[in-house]
């Protein structure tokens, strides 16, 4: 049992949470109060994603499913269909008129989200998908995978641009543009994040001193106060790595299970975490 993904709200007030009980949580991001549970899945939540005006939530499942969920309605809206396996990682692009998916079917599938349906499947990967994001435009696509390969993708034509690999190959569990979008930050299970050039496919910096060795693990870029980067860790404790000198700054610690989730608040110094199996809790971490 874990506690897979967790997001915060666009405004920063609200704190979305997947998990392997099937459900999706809703809390105040401030007050850690719980607001709302969704029930829809039958299998457990891999992940949850906001769109850009903080509206709708969609979730990916073991299910196969994707349920598009309506914060106004608190209801499901849409149950999108399409992957033959576990859907891993869900996005929605800067409009929020389409989503990205990549699952267990080694495949990123492209949405439409007004009519629920699959516009484009790009036969991605040789292994399940962990991570999919779109840039801060909406033009490119990333994706990884456990075949150790990131690509980027053409959002509208769907076209492979470019495909990152690292001399050994390890499984990747996460990936995301940089805000500016000229970077791209990789978390692979060599218990290694490095920040990509993709460009000229040119690794430009490592960040390590966390463990990374089994699960897929999220990494985040922090940008409120300074520009740092903050990953789980499988030793229970939470990395802040100055993104430009690499230094570890800080070792959050207080879970007793590896932290899994991670998410940076989109306006202030907080830090969002989450643990597994013997330490189900969310901890929300201030920055005095």
């Amino acid at each position: 049992m874990a506690i897979s993904s967790l997001k915060f709200s666009p405004d920063g007030t609200m704190l979305a949470s997947s998990a392997a009980d099937k459900l999706v949580k809703l809390w105040d991001a401030y007050s850690g109060e719980i607001l709302r549970t969704f029930e829809g899945h039958t299998e457990g939540v891999n992940d949850v994603a906001w769109s850009n005006d903080g509206e709708f939530l969609a979730s990916a499942s073991d299910d196969k499913s994707v349920i598009l969920w309506s914060l106004e309605t608190n209801s499901a809206l849409k149950t999108l269909l399409g992957h033959t396996n576990f859907v891993f990682c869900v996005n929605f692009n800067p409009r929020s008129n389409l989503m990205v998916t990549g699952g267990y079917d080694e495949t990123v599938r492209v949405w439409d989200v007004a009519r629920g349906k699959s516009l484009k499947i790009l036969p991605a990967h040789s292994d399940p998908v962990t991570a999919v994001s779109f840039n801060h435009d909406g033009t490119l696509i990333v994706s990884c995978a456990m075949d150790g390969l990131i690509r980027i993708w053409d959002a509208e034509s769907g076209q492979c641009l470019k495909t990152i690999v690292d001399d050994d190959n390890p499984i990747c569990s996460h990936v995301k543009f940089s805000p500016n979008s000229k970077f791209i930050l990789s978390a692979t299970q060599d218990s290694t994040i490095r920040l990509w050039d993709y460009q000229k496919t040119r690794c430009v910096k490592t960040y390590t001193g966390h463990t990374n060795r089994t699960y897929c693990l999220f990494t985040c870029f922090s940008t409120t106060r300074g520009l740092y980067v903050v990953s789980g860790s499988e030793d229970a404790k939470i990395y802040v790595w100055d993104l430009q000198s690499r230094e570890v700054l800080q070792v959050l610690e207080g879970h007793r299970d590896a932290v899994l989730a991670i998410a940076t608040h989109p306006v202030r110094d907080i830090i969002a975490s989450a643990s597994m199996e013997k330490d189900l809790t969310i901890r929300l971490w201030y920055d005095e």
